[in-house]
């Protein structure tokens, strides 16, 4: 074949726009290491700045995703399981060669905000910065103040064990294109200071999104569905817009009591990784709390002009499943905490007729509730409920759970939900 002037001219601009190509794709990618400074000097920072801080970071969760069951604070090396595998939480203590010692303010900022390591490596989205995109800069510096006065723990996080291919984390940068986008917050005058406050800590540091939305097939939050209910760790994170089934028996003082406390008598307890969530809510303060509910109560009724709360539907029962073998093993492994006479539920444990997850039209959180069983929040008066995972088969809490469903709610019987219950054994043991 003769080579033409018109052959080397098209080889010459194909190879010109393969460099552009591959220029922009390293623009894109490429972020600066920010040098490493000595360790802060604890006592450099205010008693006050710490102490904001440290009220920021309990919002943002902080200590929940970055402790390890029975770790150091702070430490890192807490399991996130993600669809796309497990992630392992980086340490955030001051020590310097594993954790942030030597990482200078405007490092942190970057990190949290904009998911790029010291060094310049893209950080995974498990670390919301979708979210956290939306917090100031100061109130970041004094979480960083809060941080860098913590002890140092010397400890590295396991290795991520991730789908093959996904280990490449320069294809983050891309992510970041598609999902990643600073919006800032902007008050809305029309609201009270409040609602406002409220608001910019949902959207931010508390990033309940994040959760409570549903994700596409790249793991970015779908654009349009914010707060319409996702997945998180295995359990249905429900819908905080009107669409959740329950939004009528929610408000204000029933949202403060729940995200306080891990629990309200008259709806449901805290559960998976909801509970970790409300026992570092425990401890924020009130005002606060408070802000975060009187904007999740606006979102989840938005046209609630006062109305009163719905109460739960009184406990019936079915009395066609009174004499089964769902009933008697509800008797000998349920009654004594869940029936309306037990002592148990004199004292305040929520009714099952007014559980969310007994009345949701996925059987899941309930499945996992009796699999899993529920966690009280340390410090917290909020009930705990036993794993029955190594005592019951996957047929026996499929009976118990459509029993529990036919006695105590008016709702239809979920369908196939011993293969439902099989298919989330399974996943819990992976």
């Amino acid at each position: 074949m003769r080579l033409t002037k018109r052959h080397l001219w098209t080889g010459i601009g194909g190879l010109g726009v393969l460099g552009v190509g591959l220029a922009v794709a390293a623009w894109i990618v490429y972020e600066p290491e920010i040098p490493k400074v000595p360790r802060p000097d604890p006592r450099m920072f205010s008693s006050e700045t710490i102490k904001r801080g440290e009220q920021l970071a309990t919002a943002g969760d902080c200590i929940v995703c970055h402790t390890a069951d029975n770790g150091p604070a702070f430490a890192g090396s807490r399991p996130l399981a993600t669809p796309f595998g497990v992630l392992y939480s980086n340490n955030i203590t001051p020590d310097e060669q594993t954790g942030i010692g030597n990482w200078s303010a405007a490092a942190f900022r970057r990190a949290v905000k904009f998911g790029v390591g010291r060094d310049g490596t893209h950080l995974y989205p498990a670390l919301p910065y979708e979210h956290f995109i939306r917090v100031k800069d100061d109130d970041l510096d004094a979480i960083y103040a809060f941080l860098m006065t913590r002890e140092a723990v010397s400890k590295i996080a396991p290795p991520n064990e991730l789908l093959p291919g996904l280990g490449i984390r320069q294809s983050l940068a891309g992510w970041k294109l598609l999902f990643l986008h600073d919006s800032r917050e902007v008050v809305d005058e029309a609201r009270s200071t409040e609602w406002n406050r409220g608001k910019y800590l949902v959207d931010g540091l508390a990033h309940c999104g994040a959760c409570h939305t549903p994700r596409n097939l790249l793991g970015g939050e779908e654009w349009g569905r914010e707060f319409g209910g996702g997945v998180a760790e295995g359990w249905n994170a429900p819908p905080l817009d009107k669409s959740n089934p329950s939004a009528a028996r929610w408000d204000v003082e029933t949202l403060v009591k729940y995200l306080s406390t891990g629990t309200d008598t008259a709806h449901s307890t805290a559960a998976g990784p909801m509970g970790p969530v409300t026992e570092g809510l425990s401890r924020l303060n009130k005002a606060d709390v408070h802000a975060i509910a009187v904007y999740i109560d606006s979102v989840m009724h938005p046209d609630r002009t006062g109305s009163p709360v719905v109460n739960a539907e009184p406990e019936g029962v079915d009395d066609k499943a009174t004499g089964s073998e769902a009933a008697a093993l509800f008797q000998g492994a349920c009654a004594g905490c869940h029936d309306p006479a037990s002592p148990m539920a004199v004292r305040g444990r929520p009714p099952l007729s007014g559980t969310s997850d007994l009345n949701s039209n996925d059987p899941r959180n309930a499945v996992q509730a009796v699999l899993q069983g529920i966690k009280a929040p340390v410090g917290s008066n909020a009930p705990y409920m036993p794993s029955f995972a190594d005592n019951l088969t996957d047929r026996q809490i499929a009976d118990l759970l459509d029993y529990a469903r036919t006695r105590f709610t008016q709702n239809q019987p979920w369908a196939e939900l011993e293969r439902t219950v099989h298919g989330i054994r399974k996943e819990n043991q992976q």
